[in-house]
């Protein structure tokens, strides 16, 4: 297999390693419940995901029929991430194969980052929580960069963190945010096909489309060998 050393991987956090929306809609009912509002199923409630906490909020109300007062949002934010923290390991777990595909692309010689929009506080203790945190060189919530993804500096400024050359990066992730990110950096996407998005993966515009962590190092080799992995070598051109 080809040697990964010099390239680097930036992967995103919730619905791509780890399937967190029980926990967050956990925390979001337990606010609805504090204000006699009904509970949203998470089974229902999984496409809330993804957006931040203040999105979640904000939809989370709406959906449970109240109206959302902007006035109130410092103190819900507070209360949302204050009882997330206490709850953030109940139930959410990793995905099948993720440390396996890790540890066969660290193997290889590949750095390993995150790039998520979680606060980086929250990613640590998770990561903690589930054994993760070890395995990366960097992992950078939204407020450890210039810019959160979809900006194109939240990727180069975590790889570069992690040691990496931003111009042999691979972004893995879930949604219209990594591959917005991705394609504003210059860098191919995997996306995955469990995660949280209104949006079918297959219709993202990722590079590739991976149904499980078993698929994710033959998709690297693919996007090397078809040398979408070299962003800035003359050719390249990202899926449409």
């Amino acid at each position: 297999m080809k040697d990964l050393s010099g390239w680097t991987f930036a992967f995103d956090l919730d619905g791509t390693l780890v399937e967190t929306a029980p926990d967050l809609i956990g925390t979001l009912n337990r606010l609805l419940a504090a204000r006699g509002l009904a509970p949203r199923p998470v089974s229902a409630a999984r496409h809330l995901v993804g957006h931040g906490a203040v999105a979640l909020l904000k939809d989370g109300f709406r959906e449970a029929g109240a109206e959302w007062d902007a006035a109130e949002e410092p103190t819900l934010l507070a209360a949302f991430l204050d009882d997330y923290l206490a709850h953030i390991c109940d139930h959410s777990h990793v995905y099948p194969g993720v440390e396996a595909a890790l540890d066969r692309l660290a193997a290889r010689g590949a750095i390993l980052c995150v790039a998520t929009n979680k606060p980086t506080h929250l990613s640590l203790a998770l990561f903690d929580r589930l054994g993760l945190t070890g395995r990366f060189a960097a992992i950078c919530g939204a407020d450890a960069v210039s810019a959160r993804k979809p900006d194109a500096a939240h990727i180069r400024e975590t790889v570069a963190r992690a040691g990496g050359d931003p111009a042999r990066a691979i972004m893995v992730g879930d949604s219209i945010t990594d591959v917005s990110a991705a394609r504003a950096t210059g860098v191919p996407v995997i996306v995955t096909t469990f995660g949280y998005t209104e949006i079918p993966a297959h219709d993202l515009g990722g590079d590739a489309v991976i149904d499980g962590f078993g698929e994710l190092e033959g998709a690297v080799d693919a996007l090397i060998a078809r040398g979408l992995a070299y962003p800035n070598a003359a050719g390249y051109v990202p899926a449409s």
